[in-house]
């Protein structure tokens, strides 16, 4: 299959390579130069990039060269569109950014093109709105980081297009992912993972404002107690500015 990703951040970028990794044509575009450089520099050699992979025996030489074969980063936002059948957008949370995307991927891309977002918690009304096709836009929001996270939680309403869900499942299986199908909730953010975490977040805030104990000492007492990878406030600062050595 053949597909454009919209944005070459720490989501974009990951996204774009396990779907390359997956035996996907993809085609990460993004408006800036040093995203798309940073991006095919973490996909390669970055922490879970193709290198490390071979290095680690999660993959071969044969399957991380064709893997990076099929992946392509460019400014061309038409290209990467056009040709699509399925389009993730990854550009910043802000709604009306999203929105105007939309609706651009609606005017450039085939009429019978999925259009999905990886948005953290924006109504999937609100997106599908914006084009003409409601029927085939939904959310796929994927966890970071990509390359591990088995988690795909897939946001429908009654106006999706059954045989649309149906595809996106397959695909994130075919990805490794878990994809778990939930309802639209328009008038409440984050839909299900983010809802949860949101309210655990806000109390782990709680507890530091009132002196209870610090912010790494939150992280490391959720580590202990519910095995988690990072702790509550590691896992914002991972999410934004991608997961160091």
């Amino acid at each position: 299959m053949r597909i454009g990703v919209i944005g070459a951040g720490v989501m974009g970028s990951g996204i774009a390579q396990v779907l390359a990794q997956s035996g996907h044509v993809v085609h990460c575009t993004d408006v800036a130069e040093d995203a798309l450089a940073k991006a095919h520099e973490g996909v390669t050699t970055g922490r879970y990039g193709f290198e490390r992979a071979v290095t680690r025996g999660r993959l071969d030489r044969a399957q991380a060269d064709a893997a990076l074969d099929r992946l392509t980063f460019s400014t061309d936002f038409e290209s990467a569109v056009g040709e699509a059948e399925l389009i993730v957008e990854c550009v910043p949370e802000k709604l009306d950014l999203k929105i105007k995307v939309f609706r651009e991927l609606d005017r450039l891309a085939a009429a019978d093109t999925i259009l999905a977002s990886n948005s953290s918690g924006f109504p999937l009304a609100s997106l599908a709105a914006s084009t003409d096709r409601p029927a085939n836009v939904i959310i796929w929001h994927w966890a970071s980081p990509p390359v591990v996270m088995k988690f795909a939680e897939i946001v429908v309403s009654d106006d999706t297009d059954p045989q649309v869900i149906e595809r996106v499942r397959e695909i994130a299986a075919g990805c490794g992912k878990n994809p778990i199908v939930v309802k639209d909730h328009p008038m409440a953010w984050g839909y299900v993972a983010n809802r949860v975490y949101a309210a655990m977040l806000a109390e782990a805030g709680r507890v530091v404002a009132e002196g209870v104990a610090s912010h790494e000492e939150v992280n490391q007492l959720m580590v202990d107690c519910f095995g988690w990878p990072v702790g509550p406030f590691a896992m914002v600062k991972g999410a934004t500015s991608g997961w160091k050595d």
